[in-house]
């Protein structure tokens, strides 16, 4: 495995593992991660849903790992799903306030948008 493909390879087992503390037994789980309880079903229902948007885009960056055809649309996606992730948490930094658990994720997104930019614009003919 080339190493430009190590950017997608790590977001997409992080985002995949996000998505189970997400959505997996989300009403035993986010209260002792975030401090909130998850008792009624449209919220269960929309961690749910969460957990298989990241799902499903963490295996297609998997599969643009191992099918170079689909490595480019693959840390595209990439790019665009990190930098907004990152995107929001600095909206909620300035309207919410400082977060140490969030702003560590937020420079780790915006990291990540960095490096699949870096790949994109020397391994895929940008």
């Amino acid at each position: 495995m080339k190493l430009k493909n190590l950017q997608l390879l790590l977001s997409s087992l992080v985002v995949i593992v996000v998505s189970f503390i997400y959505g997996g037994n989300p009403q035993k789980i986010l209260p002792l991660i975030f401090d909130f309880e998850v008792q009624n079903l449209e919220l269960k229902n929309i961690f749910r849903s969460i957990m298989g948007l990241y799902i499903t885009i963490g295996l297609y960056w998997l599969y643009g790992v191992y099918e170079v055809t689909y490595w480019k649309s693959a840390t595209t996606s990439n790019i665009i799903f990190m930098a907004g992730l990152a995107f929001g948490r600095l909206i909620s930094l300035f309207l919410d306030g400082f977060s140490l658990l969030y702003s560590i994720g937020m420079l780790l997104e915006f990291a990540m948008a960095v490096w699949g930019y870096y790949n994109l614009k020397n391994y895929g003919h940008f």
